[in-house]
């Protein structure tokens, strides 16, 4: 296997997909599990972050007339949601042992966030789940990704994301030319304002030699295969050069 340990970023959206009414849709986060469950089965590593934009988006601060901070304060609660709902799912679908930290303190819910607790937890075959951002507003859960996966010795980092395959030199929605990146340098990505991730994680992970790789996360078993070394979606590296598919 290419990597041991890694963390997979998902967005709050990968909870709901194809849902329009509801903030969880039952497809969706079984097929969030199975992909964990064929890593972890694989002997990989897996820490997990969730967004929360399935349950509150930070964007609509402006439009409710809400201060950013606040907003952010629910986007980061909407992530412990997240959280419990996957834990949750993780242990109804098989026996596996999974351990949900926060950054926000709600000893209630969820284990306080200790880095090296959570790397105990991974040497123990257990998943972890982490929410709650880092505890502070002004931040996207990016960022927070990036930093959790260099404090927790990861590999690298599996940015998913849902019905786009990588990361393209135009909008591939609005472009039919569009063309995808198999590999991406950090800063061509930093510079042309790809939004492969927000700038601020691009460069912390850039500045530590962590790969990120971005894939559609609505192809079958394309986590386990970008660990076992097959080159999909988009790998950004600062060590790599601009290439197109």
């Amino acid at each position: 296997m290419r990597y041991q340990r890694v963390l997979l970023k998902l967005s709050g959206a990968a909870m709901a997909a194809g849902s329009r009414t509801s903030p969880f849709e039952r497809g969706a986060i079984d097929h969030i599990v199975s992909e964990l469950l064929k890593l972890l089965q694989a002997g990989i590593e897996v820490v997990t972050v969730v967004g929360g934009g399935n349950v509150f988006r930070g964007n609509l601060a402006e439009e409710w007339g809400i201060e950013q901070a606040e907003a952010d304060n629910m986007g980061m609660l909407g992530t412990v949601i997240n959280g419990v709902m996957l834990r949750a799912a993780i242990a109804a679908g098989a026996d596996v042992d999974v351990r949900l930290m926060s950054a926000v303190p709600i000893p209630s819910v969820a284990e306080p966030y200790i880095r090296l607790r959570a790397i105990r937890h991974l040497e123990k075959g257990r998943v972890v789940i982490l929410a709650g951002g880092i505890g502070q507003p002004y931040v996207t859960t990016d960022y927070p990704a990036v930093q959790r996966a260099i404090e927790t010795r990861c590999d690298a980092v599996l940015a998913a994301k849902h019905g786009i395959d990588g990361v393209f030199d135009s909008d591939p929605r609005t472009n039919p030319d569009a063309l995808r990146y198999r590999t991406l340098a950090s800063d061509d990505a930093i510079q042309k304002d790809l939004r492969a991730m927000d700038q601020s994680a691009l460069l912390l992970a850039r500045d530590h030699g962590l790969p990120v790789h971005v894939f559609n996360f609505d192809l079958e078993d394309a986590p386990l295969r970008i660990v076992g070394g097959e080159d999909i979606g988009t790998l950004v590296r600062g060590d790599v050069s601009s290439v197109n598919a």
